[in-house]
């Protein structure tokens, strides 16, 4: 992968076919996320949220460490050259995880007690409403083809993953501060990645993550369980397989390649591609658990596809910050 890393604030704007390619890995972002929604439910509910968590962010971290020397070889400019560019790096990397860690814990602490997958989906997909508020304080502006697009996105997510109806209960109001949080960690990411190399800071923000994650696990989970059961439940093959592939893809590959991908986009575009998660998460089900999906979800992803085109398109000379 290449990336515009280590380069200053006056950085040119990214070219159109730099902007095409990012696009793309936002979609395999959200991709890979969307298959995630089963195994963090599975996994949460057999090991626990916090450690679930934690265990998947070291694993996250982990998966990272042979890639960046790797990339050192074969890709210039990526290993920062100054005590500002490892400064810079570091902090990223510290504010990165700490968000990611409150954020991830928030959605699993949710659908640990009681938020189905399918509203806690809808639910954190808010961020798409929340990150263009956020970004006018930034000065991130938005055409009006992004406000109409994530209008009509909200509405695609109501179809597609509230089946049954809307209500909110505590668990759910746990599941909102994760949007919210998510939405912070997606402005984060947008004002250092095209400042820092974006696979270390992603080795870095896992690291942090897990290292705080540690505190509810042991502090919390073990002492609630017990150190014999809790140790018991992590001795089944069905707690590591959700585990794994939460650790290696959501975070190894996913969360890389967000950092990666919403390089010189607007992050409010980058939201309304990454809620495509939801979109994945049931066409997964249908693949892989071989779910039927109804009339109204079938709206549901044609209007979130929808939006997220329509997001993309330039209308006359109008163009964002």
């Amino acid at each position: 992968m290449h990336t515009n890393i280590g380069v200053e604030k006056t950085m040119k704007k990214p070219t159109i076919n730099l902007k095409a390619r990012n696009s793309m890995f936002l979609l395999l972002t959200a991709l890979v996320w969307g298959v995630a929604f089963v195994a963090q439910r599975q996994g949460g509910a057999s090991a626990g949220p916090y450690t679930f968590n934690c265990i998947r962010s070291f694993l996250g971290g982990l998966v990272l460490l042979p890639v960046i020397p790797f990339l050192d070889r074969y890709t210039a400019g990526k290993k920062p050259q100054s005590k500002q560019d490892r400064r810079r790096l570091s902090v990223g990397g510290v504010l990165c995880g700490l968000v990611l860690f409150v954020a991830s814990t928030f959605q699993q602490m949710g659908m640990y007690y009681g938020t189905t997958a399918g509203k806690a989906g809808f639910l954190t997909a808010c961020y798409i409403l929340l990150v263009p508020v956020l970004g006018i304080f930034f000065g991130k502006k938005c055409r009006w083809n992004v406000w109409v697009s994530i209008l009509v996105a909200v509405v695609g997510l109501y179809f597609l993953c509230l089946t049954n109806g809307f209500s909110l209960q505590l668990s759910d109001g746990l599941v909102l501060l994760c949007a919210v949080c998510f939405s912070v960690h997606i402005m984060v990411v947008d004002h250092f990645s095209p400042l820092v190399d974006g696979v270390r800071m992603s080795c870095i923000q896992f690291f942090i993550c897990g290292v705080w994650g540690m505190i509810p696990m042991f502090g919390v989970e073990m002492r609630r369980m017990g150190a014999a059961a809790w140790v018991q439940s992590l001795g089944s093959i069905d707690v590591w397989i959700p585990i794994l592939y939460a650790g290696i893809m959501s975070c190894g590959v996913g969360y890389t390649l967000q950092i990666v991908g919403q390089n010189g986009i607007n992050p409010s575009v980058a939201s309304l591609l990454m809620s495509l998660e939801s979109v994945f998460s049931v066409l997964a089900g249908m693949l892989l658990l071989h779910e039927t999906m109804s009339g109204r979800e079938i709206l549901g992803c044609i209007l979130v596809f929808a939006a997220v085109i329509f997001a993309q398109m330039e209308f006359g000379k109008q163009r964002s910050a």
